[in-house]
């Protein structure tokens, strides 16, 4: 997938709606471990789009998700041209990765899985996915990794607000300020009908 086409995919819903704050200098993001399912392969359909997989005749299972947000650095200015990584697991809890076994529980072949763009010259990126799931042993939550053009890199998670398994997550409990990755899904129909919208911010130290 060439830069043109990843810069068109951020900036085409970082503008979509009024969710989308501007992010302000500060604490750095805190950072979380990618986990053991990070995608084995960033090959094919990875673009910013996880709910429609490229041939597939309908799209993936659960709540679509509209997400976006500003990477900045710790003096507030934005980060332009930075890889923006996301995965998550299915609307059945399951990763599109060898070693999830799925417990039982099939995959999802119409979701991605895994998607990916670069931020625009305000450092603004979006995607469209589905509203994180729980898993046994954890709360919903979408996986995050930024690398800028100068090699920073930073790896964390995203936690819906007001989900109850959060007080029970070994993750999110370890975290001194859990509200730095806690993001608020609202109802988003003038985006598109049905969809949630939420915005995270990151800010690399």
């Amino acid at each position: 997938m060439g830069r043109r086409r990843l810069i068109a995919g951020a900036m085409a819903l970082a503008a979509a709606g009024p969710w989308r704050i501007a992010a302000a200098a500060g604490d750095a993001t805190p950072r979380q471990t990618a986990g053991p399912f990070y995608p084995v392969d960033w090959d094919g359909d990875i673009d910013w789009d996880l709910v429609r997989v490229t041939g597939a005749a309908a799209q993936a299972m659960g709540r679509v998700t509209r997400l976006g947000g500003q990477v900045i650095d710790s003096a507030g200015a934005p980060v332009a041209g930075a890889l923006v990584q996301i995965w998550q697991c299915d609307a059945n809890g399951r990763y599109r990765h060898p070693g999830d076994g799925g417990r039982g529980v099939s995959l999802d072949a119409n979701f991605q899985g895994r998607g990916q763009v670069l931020t625009d010259a305000e450092g603004r990126y979006s995607f469209r996915t589905i509203r994180p799931v729980p898993y046994p042993g954890r709360t919903p939550h979408i996986h995050f990794r930024v690398v800028t053009a100068s090699g920073r890199e930073l790896t964390t998670q995203m936690y819906v607000a007001g989900e109850a398994g959060n007080e029970r997550d070994f993750l999110f409990q370890r975290l001194n300020d859990p509200s730095a990755l806690l993001v608020r899904l609202d109802p988003a129909d003038a985006i598109e009908p049905g969809a949630l919208a939420g915005n995270f911010d990151i800010v690399l130290g």
